[in-house]
C-alpha cells in the first residue's frame, strides 16, 4: 500500500496533505494501510505459538496478499477491510457496508484459491487456504451465517479465533509451507 500511495503522489508534502483530504484516492489508500497495520499487529501475536505470518506478499502483477498466517490449524489468506463507523453485515454469500453490497467475499475466495494453487504447486501437495476478512473500525459487525465460507472477524478477535481452531498441520508441514511462502520466487507466477 505504501508503494501505491507513493506512486499516486511522489511529492512527500502533497502526499501528506492527500492523506487528510476525504474523498481523495490517497486518503482511501492511507485508510486501507491503517487497517492492514492493525490486522498485522493482531496476527503477529500468533508468532511464537507455532505460527508464521507474512504481510504484503507481492504477486508479479504488483497486486498483493494483505497477510498470510500459517500455523497448526492451517493456512489463511487474510484481507483487511477498514470501514470506520460503518455497519458491516455478512450473510450467506455477501457483505454489505451500510446496506451497500461489496465484492469482499468473492475477492477473498478467489485470492485464497489462487494462493492454494501456488502453494500446492511449490510444496508438492495439497495446501488448502481459508479466506479471512479482518474488519477494522466498523461500528457494528453482524454475521448471519452459521457455516461461513469466509471467516469474517473483527480485528480484535482474529488471533483468538484462529488459534482456537482444531490443528490440521504438523510442525514440519507448517515450516515447509512457510519456507515456500516466504520465497519471493513463489509468487512470481
Amino acid at each position: 500500500m505504501r508503494r501505491k500511495i507513493r506512486e499516486l503522489q511522489p511529492n512527500p508534502l502533497l502526499r501528506l496533505i492527500g492523506r487528510w483530504m476525504p474523498g481523495s484516492e490517497i486518503h482511501s489508500w492511507a485508510g486501507g494501510l491503517i487497517g492492514e497495520r492493525a490486522t498485522g499487529r493482531r496476527i503477529d501475536r500468533l508468532k511464537g505459538h507455532g505460527w508464521f505470518t507474512l504481510h504484503a506478499v507481492q504477486w508479479a502483477s504488483g497486486a498483493d496478499i494483505d497477510h498470510l498466517a500459517i500455523g497448526p490449524v492451517g493456512v489463511f489468506s487474510i484481507n483487511s477491510k477498514r470501514h470506520p463507523g460503518k455497519a458491516v453485515w455478512y450473510g450467506d454469500t455477501a457483505i454489505t457496508v451500510n446496506g451497500a453490497p461489496t465484492r469482499h467475499i468473492a475477492i477473498s475466495e478467489s485470492e485464497a484459491r489462487r494462493v492454494s494453487r501456488v502453494l500446492s504447486r511449490h510444496c508438492g501437495g495439497d495446501v488448502p487456504v481459508r479466506p479471512v476478512i479482518s474488519v477494522v473500525d466498523a461500528a457494528k459487525l453482524t454475521i448471519k451465517n452459521a457455516n461461513p465460507r469466509v471467516l469474517v472477524l473483527e480485528v480484535e478477535q482474529i488471533d483468538r479465533v484462529l488459534s482456537g481452531l482444531s490443528p490440521t498441520l504438523s510442525a514440519e508441514q507448517v515450516a515447509r509451507i512457510y519456507q515456500v511462502a516466504r520465497d519471493v520466487g513463489t509468487w512470481a507466477s
